[in-house]
């Protein structure tokens, strides 16, 4: 579904990503864990075209996506939910929503994403800004999901929320794979929440991958290691 090949990214002079390679098969979901300063904001917002890369290529199936702004790749079926949600605090939800969308949105949209997030139903004539953290998260992935995308990409979206809401996001994102048939691509600090819902993982340092590992074979102790180093 998605190639990264030989990815360089920096700010200036300085390089955050150095010779970065791995894929994303179809329908998967893949955990990139790290510390905060290590990369993992710097791959996503390289991939969806925030920040430009030096070097290497970024394919969704067959095309190449480096060199596109950021709105050519949600145009060709990259999404991103960023860190702290970003979501429009003036706008209602279904504002908030709507400002995602690609033309008319279906009624089967709106069944799909309150059947997700029955609190956005309730809540759909309130301003953004007067949800809770975990709402505006619930928010800025069905913003997100309006735009129909191949890849998902969010960035650490359990910060600032209560256990039992992440909890939900977890679900949430499984089921959203399964009905959409889409893959996913999360970063997260947040072991638990990584062993819930991901299909494989990577830990990053310093711009590279110190470790991979499927679900069915990785440590969690260990990775708490990794990010505790």
């Amino acid at each position: 579904m998605l190639t990264i090949d030989h990815l360089e990214v920096g700010y200036g002079q300085s390089r955050v990503i150095g010779d970065m390679n791995f894929t994303l098969g179809n329908e998967e979901i893949l955990a990139i864990m790290g510390r905060n300063g290590m990369g993992k904001t710097t791959l996503l917002k390289s991939i969806i075209g925030i920040l430009a890369s030096s070097s290497g290529s970024i394919k969704l199936g067959e095309q190449d996506l480096a060199g596109y702004p950021s709105y050519e790749r949600v145009r060709r079926g990259l999404a991103f939910v960023p860190q702290g949600r970003m979501i429009f605090p003036t706008l209602t939800v279904t504002e908030n929503i709507l400002t995602g969308a690609r033309g008319t949105v279906p009624d089967s949209f709106w069944e799909e994403i309150y059947s997700l997030f029955p609190i956005l139903r309730d809540m759909r004539n309130r301003k953004g800004g007067n949800l809770s953290g975990g709402q505006q998260q619930q928010l800025a992935i069905a913003r997100a999901l309006v735009s129909n995308p191949e890849v998902l990409l969010l960035d650490e979206p359990t910060e600032g929320i209560q256990p039992s809401i992440i909890k939900d996001i977890a679900r949430a994102l499984k089921d959203i794979r399964s009905i959409r048939k889409i893959a996913i691509i999360v970063s997260e600090q947040v072991v638990s929440f990584m062993m819930d819902v991901c299909d494989r993982a990577f830990v990053i340092e310093r711009g590279s991958f110190i470790h991979e590992a499927p679900r069915s074979s990785l440590d969690a102790d260990r990775v708490k290691q990794l990010l505790a180093v």
